[in-house]
């Protein structure tokens, strides 16, 4: 077996804690199947002192988490910081100066600077992998680029919030309205104290711009997608449509057409006989239709430390 990939882990939050977890509940699978050991060497994050719930005695503290691209003995940065800008991208920039690959779960950095950190990636000579930038545990990102690769994908579209889709659903269950389904997201720790991102469709459309690179061969479009969210929407709303056939889902969809790519997120009433209709709670789900494959559905959990960790 070939020496262990060396990582050096930069954000401890719930995710960078689940990439503990899961490598020391798994260690030897995953070791037999990567053909090589895969160990966390250094850690850095913004308290050295906060509990955890996982043993950090046992890796290097590097209090600059910008330094870890430049400890000798990393071989692999994976960042879980956070944030489009600040230190995740200078993390990320210098990770791959120096030569090393870099893996990913931030999908505001990639939104914005995906190009540029692919340009480098690949002038460098290593990876950049962002499975758990999009949907969580569910592996669309490999399923697209490897999976699909021989078909022309036609769109791709889905529910890409698990947040915005535990309000709906439970809005659709039970009767009642946005503002006071929110306040029991927020309580369940499914909605941030600040919940803008995801109830007004900024957390989808990031996803979906990186979606659509992959689908179609582009750069990385946030600036184009046009974003609305679920903000406004009426238990009266929820109601109506049903009595119609369908229900309420926060989408994001890209079409590459014949004036170029379209991208949206907007709430959509979806068929109640179409598999996203029956997509509920917090999970995620993305449909691909390719010309030779059909459709395609990728359905799972969108967040959370064992699915994310598990995309890292």
């Amino acid at each position: 077996m070939s020496e262990a990939l060396r990582v050096g882990l930069a954000g401890l939050g719930t995710v960078g804690g689940g990439v503990i977890r899961l490598l020391d509940a798994n260690r030897e699978l995953i070791a037999r199947r990567a053909g090589r050991a895969i160990e966390v060497v250094a850690v850095s994050a913004r308290d050295r002192y906060k509990d955890r719930g996982v043993d950090l005695t046992r890796f290097a503290w590097v209090d600059d988490t910008t330094a870890l691209a430049q400890q000798a003995d990393v071989d692999v940065v994976v960042e879980l910081i956070g944030g489009s800008d600040g230190p995740a991208l200078t993390l990320a920039r210098s990770t791959l100066a120096a030569d090393k690959s870099f893996v990913t779960a931030n999908k505001a950095m990639l939104a914005h600077h995906g190009y540029e950190l692919a340009t480098a990636a690949e002038a460098a000579r290593v990876a950049l992998k962002f499975e758990a930038a999009v949907a969580g545990g569910i592996p669309v990102i490999k399923g697209l680029r490897e999976g699909a690769a021989a078909n022309a994908i036609g769109r791709v579209y889905g529910i890409l919030n698990g947040t915005c889709n535990f309000i709906l659903s439970k809005m659709e269950a039970e009767g009642r309205d946005f503002a006071e389904i929110l306040a029991e997201a927020q309580a369940l720790g499914f909605a941030e104290a600040d919940p803008s991102f995801d109830i007004d469709g900024v957390d989808a459309a990031h996803k979906l711009s990186i979606l659509a690179s992959i689908a179609f061969g582009t750069r990385p479009a946030f600036d184009t997608v046009a974003a609305s969210g679920i903000r406004h929407l009426l238990g009266a709303d929820i109601a109506e449509a049903a009595a119609l056939g369908y229900r309420v889902r926060l989408l994001g969809l890209a079409e590459d057409g014949p004036d170029g790519l379209f991208q949206r997120v907007h709430a959509h009433l979806v068929p109640v006989d179409h598999p996203l209709a029956h997509v509920t709670g917090s999970l995620n789900a993305v449909v691909a239709e390719g010309n030779f494959v059909g459709r395609l559905l990728f359905q799972g959990a969108g967040a959370g430390d064992g699915p994310t960790a598990t995309a890292v």
